[in-house]
């Protein structure tokens, strides 16, 4: 079982898609209201080696000895991944020894405006950040950011990244009814689109209960109506896609190890990352299937959100 690595696990963007995290949980520049790896527990915006260079090596190369290849390499986890200051060492590894396997890097780009992070992250192949607010006001209510972090320097990191960019980036916008989808944070975030000029943008919202109480996620009608007013021809709705259980990496054996877990016991997403091993990501998108398919439900306790059995 690999400490770092995940997967790979059934992405509804980037198919058949191995997970490298290079950061503990949850290690984050941002708390988001709506994070489905829960609260963030080191919010900073710090880059050091939190996941050492050479462990992160000899995991891949242990992986790629004894497995076929992904159709992504994919640097996400519970965290932010460009905090490790390794990130850039990491792709030049990956790129000189796998080159023929893209690269595609899920940051929340809280620090693009950091000339070193661009520069690392420009040898990826597909970088996917995202854009929740554009300005400091729903920024701080949604996003919840470190202190030292300002909305326009978010936004100008994001526009210089783009402009030297050579790879794609598609910008995801998680949209939460009355958090930021009235008309002044809407206008304002195309705005900002306009000028990052990503190949595509994104409209999620939540697949599962946030880390606070009375959020909602927003429907597809919502968001089709925000594309209706954006009148942007990249824009897209990746909320609610095909089921992952299609995708040739889903795994019954994982499903069936989570539905004998909690039908003992009702369990958080941290019991089952402990319980079972896996990574809370490749849990995630497992959890995502059985909610979908109604094999299980989430309550609310003190102790946090709870998936057991639907009866």
């Amino acid at each position: 079982m690999y400490k770092h690595l995940f997967g790979p696990v059934p992405s509804r963007r980037l198919g058949m898609s191995l997970g490298v995290d290079l950061v503990p949980h949850k290690v984050c520049t941002l708390n988001c209201v709506y994070c489905e790896c829960g609260a963030t527990t080191n919010l900073t915006t710090k880059r050091k080696e939190y996941v050492s260079y050479s462990e992160i090596i000899n995991e891949l190369k242990d992986y790629f000895s004894k497995n076929e290849k992904p159709d992504y390499i994919t640097f996400s986890g519970a965290g932010e991944p460009t905090l490790n200051i390794k990130i850039g060492d990491v792709i030049d590894f990956l790129k000189t020894n796998y080159p023929n396997i893209p690269i595609a890097v899920l940051s929340n780009g809280s620090l693009l405006n950091d000339l070193n992070v661009q520069k690392e992250l420009l040898k990826a192949d597909l970088v996917l950040p995202s854009l929740d607010a554009a300005n400091n006001k729903t920024f701080k209510k949604i996003d919840r950011p470190s202190e030292d972090l300002d909305i326009n320097d978010y936004i100008n990191g994001l526009i210089q990244f783009s402009n030297e960019f050579k790879g794609e980036i598609w910008l995801e916008i998680m949209i939460l009814p009355k958090f930021n989808d009235d008309l002044e944070n809407l206008n304002l975030l195309k705005e900002a689109i306009l000028k990052i000029n990503p190949e595509k943008v994104q409209l999620n919202t939540l697949d599962r209960p946030g880390t606070i109480e009375n959020i909602r996620a927003a429907t597809r009608l919502e968001l089709q109506n925000i594309i209706d007013l954006w009148k942007l021809d990249n824009v897209e709705i990746i909320a609610a896609s095909a089921k992952r259980k299609d995708a040739k990496s889903f795994r019954k054996d994982i499903e069936n190890a989570i539905l004998e877990t909690i039908s003992r016991r009702p369990c958080t997403l941290e019991d089952l990352e402990n319980i079972l091993g896996l990574h809370v990501n490749e849990i995630n998108k497992y959890l995502d299937v059985l909610e979908g398919d109604n094999k299980i439900k989430i309550v609310r306790q003190d102790r946090g959100l709870f998936y057991q059995i639907r009866k």
